[in-house]
This record gives structure tokens, sequence and C-alpha cells, in this order.
């Protein structure tokens, strides 16, 4: 078939953009103009009252310190699964690739349980944690637990693919030369991966500060100790608090939008590092 067959007419092309655009709408832009609407509704004072509550503050905060240790930790497990399932063979491969997906499939609820039931009073650490006075769920290392379980794949789903496509010329041709597996990993494989690895931290980090399922379940909802910015949205709002809810669920709107304009921004600069390639 000709490409000339294959073009469809204007107004079919019309048609689909416009259909597409009006689910955008629908489905993204007007949720998040609701949310901006309700959250300065009563004026910007009132939206920088909330956002300086203590409870608030301290949601703000405990999100920061579990994205920040969460992260770095998909990272590091992120580069070296994708690292070895690209570049080497061994048995057991394909296990490990399923493995990495299972936080895909399992419920975030049904995991946050899976932390209670090991870590909990009466799960199976919980009496022996208990004696030497540690404190996992209902505390910060439960959040960080499930917020790590949530975000296990995000970075090594998108490395493996990207690696796997570039080959191992490279750091085989740098292996031949007399270069160390360090020395081929810095030098070779981080400078090719940088853009994917960036993008796939930037996604890791966006579930890790609107994740509520799991952390809901870990968290026992302690106000100004263990409520994460998602769960002081639920409180807030329980409480019929509507502008502070709306505040906090800006706040969290706003970090969604940098985070896609950063996305937006690798993805570009990757475009542009390819063309240049070729």
């Amino acid at each position: 078939m000709t490409r000339a067959g294959l073009r469809e007419p204007a107004a079919v092309k019309a048609l689909l953009i416009l259909a597409a655009l009006a689910y955008v709408a629908a489905m993204l832009l007007l949720p998040l103009g609701a949310v901006l609407y309700e959250a300065f509704l009563r004026g910007m004072g009132a939206w920088w009252a909330a956002i300086r509550d203590p409870d608030a503050k301290a949601s703000i905060w405990l999100t920061l310190v579990v994205a920040a240790v969460s992260v770095p930790l998909n990272t590091m497990f992120g580069l070296a699964a994708a690292w070895a399932i690209a570049k080497f063979d061994f048995r057991g491969k394909t296990a490990l690739i399923t493995l990495i997906e299972i936080p895909f499939s399992v419920s975030p609820v049904v995991s946050g349980l899976v932390f209670v039931l090991i870590f909990g009073a009466q799960g199976w650490f919980g009496p022996w944690l208990d004696r030497h006075d540690v404190h996992i769920i209902f505390a910060l290392p439960g959040l960080i637990l499930a917020t790590v379980f949530v975000t296990f794949p995000f970075v090594a789903r998108q490395l493996i693919p990207l690696m796997a496509s570039q080959g191992r010329s490279d750091e085989e041709a740098a292996l031949t030369l007399g270069a160390s597996g360090w020395q081929t990993f810095w030098r070779i494989t981080l400078p090719n991966i940088r853009f994917g690895l960036l993008y796939g931290v930037l996604l890791c980090n966006a579930r890790a500060m609107g994740e509520f399922g799991a952390v809901s379940v870990v968290s026992g909802h302690i106000r100004g100790e263990t409520n994460t910015m998602p769960l002081q949205v639920e409180a807030l709002y329980n409480d019929y608090d509507f502008v502070a809810a709306f505040a906090v669920a800006s706040l969290l709107a706003l970090l969604a939008l940098v985070t896609l304009t950063l996305k937006s921004a690798l993805e570009w600069r990757y475009r542009g590092a390819l063309s240049a390639r070729h």
C-alpha cells in the first residue's frame, strides 16, 4: 500500500484530535482545574494559612523524607537489576523480570497489609520488635517500606528495555581495551542511559509522593506524625475542612506539574541527543 493510501481525510484527523483533546480535558484538566479553583476560592491568604498549619507542614516534610529515602533505594536497585538483565546472561533472568513486575499486579492496600502482618504487633516479628522497642508499623520505617514496594519497578522498567536496545558492544569494547567493570559502568554505560535514568527517577518520585493505599494501611493516620500529604488531604476532607484539604491537594498537583515539566524537558533533550547522534 502506498503512503498516499494511508493518509486519512482532514475531517477524520480533526475529529480524532478533537476527541483526544476532549477526553484529556474531561479526565485531566477539569479535575485539576477544580482542585485549584477550590484551593484558592477564599483567596491566597486562606491557602497560605492552610499550608502553614503545623499538621500540614508535618505532612509535607514527611512526604519529602519518604520520597528522599525510597527513590534513591529504588534507583540503586533499578540500575543494578537493569545492568544485570540487559548486559549479562544468567539463570533466573526471566524470574527476576517477573518479580520486578509484582508491585504492578498487587493492590497497594494488599501490600500495606502484608507489612502489617509481618511487622505489626501481632505479626511474625511484632513481639520481637516490641521487646526491643523498634517501631516499624505506624512509624516512618513502615511508610518507607510501603513506598519502596509500590515504587519498586519504575526505574528498572525504564532502564531494562533501553539498555537491552543499546546492546553490549560498547561495554565489551571497553573491557577489551583494559577498562575495569566500574570504569566501564561510569564511563560507558551510565552516560548512555542518563536520560532514561532521570526519567525513571522522576516517575518513581511522582508515585512516591502521591502514594495513598499502601501508606494508608501502615501509617495509623496519626496527624502530625505519620500522615503524608495524600493522607492529610483525606483527613481534612473528612473533617469538612475543604479549603485546607484542597490547599494541600493543590500543592500535590503543583508538584505533579513540576514533574510533568521536567519529564517533557528530558524527553526533548533525549530526542535532541538521538537526532544529533544520527
